[in-house]
């Protein structure tokens, strides 16, 4: 099986706002992974519509250096680690070099780049100002922003190569 089996938590109506946070963070994070399963490796390459280069398997590529940009590069104070599929010179590789990636191991990195984000970010208080001179909370609204909106594009994705619809 190439796309992890995932369960979506259910997000709290009442907390605090770290575990609100917290919990939507993760609700979007399972929720591109649930877009992605059940679908071969050449469906996950599959793109939207020329001239875009989107595919299911370039939005998980494309999470997994967004989150290893926000939580590890800024939160982590890791600011010379590199992006996992993107460069300066080829800036949307992510999204254009799924053609001869491995979906197993395109997986495997974006599950593991959670696991040390969520490292990352564990303790570091809400408040914090972190490198580029942002709040850790920005970076959690931002992050559940980010997973939203592409989420959205997997949903449209996910119709097209198969019709499946969904939450």
């Amino acid at each position: 099986m190439t796309v992890p089996r995932v369960q979506r938590p259910d997000v709290p109506l009442i907390a605090d706002e770290r575990t609100m946070l917290e919990a939507w963070l993760e609700y979007h994070r399972a929720t591109l992974v649930l877009k992605c399963e059940g679908l071969s490796e050449s469906q996950l390459k599959s793109r939207s519509a020329a001239p875009s280069t989107l595919s299911l398997l370039g939005l998980v590529r494309h999470m997994t250096d967004v989150e290893r940009g926000w939580f590890r590069r800024r939160i982590g104070g890791q600011p010379a680690l590199a992006a996992m599929y993107s460069t300066a010179a080829r800036p949307d590789a992510d999204f254009d070099d799924v053609d001869g990636a491995d979906p197993a191991a395109t997986f495997g990195a974006y599950q593991a780049e959670v696991d040390l984000c969520r490292a990352a970010a564990s303790g570091v208080g809400l408040e914090s100002t972190v490198a580029g001179n942002y709040s850790v909370r920005w970076i959690f609204v931002h992050m559940i922003e980010e997973y939203a909106r592409h989420n959205g594009h997997a949903d449209l994705l996910r119709e097209r190569i198969d019709g499946a619809t969904g939450e």
